[in-house]
């Protein structure tokens, strides 16, 4: 019974590590948009609602306009927009297109399990 017990704990012990260390993860993302249009606001809202859901405190989003900084898009090789791009934690992912399923902008983050 002792046992039975002690590994429970041991269980619930490493349960809340795990969840402590996937809290302290920063994530650093970017948003590549092209210009100011419906397309783009609503990618930024859907991304920035995510992160301040699930991870406020502990990310950094950067919001980068291919026509204003073209070197920067053409260096991440972005060929569409509106694209993310999970920088960290690792491993690199890329988002491209329609950002407004969020379900799978979750599972792409490792926010969510996989279905």
């Amino acid at each position: 019974m002792a046992k039975s017990r002690e590994k429970t704990n041991r269980l619930a012990d490493f349960e809340k590590a795990a969840k402590t260390a996937e809290v302290d993860r920063q994530y650093v993302l970017r948003l590549y948009v092209a210009g100011i249009n419906p397309r783009s606001s609503a990618s930024i809202k859907s991304i920035t609602e995510i992160c301040e859901e699930h991870l406020k405190g502990h990310y950094e989003l950067e919001i980068i306009d291919i026509y204003q900084q073209p070197t920067l898009a053409k260096g991440e090789q972005i060929i569409a927009a509106p694209t993310l791009i999970k920088k960290l934690p690792e491993p690199l992912r890329r988002f491209i297109g329609n950002l407004a399923d969020k379900e799978r902008i979750l599972v792409g983050l490792d926010l969510r399990p996989k279905n």
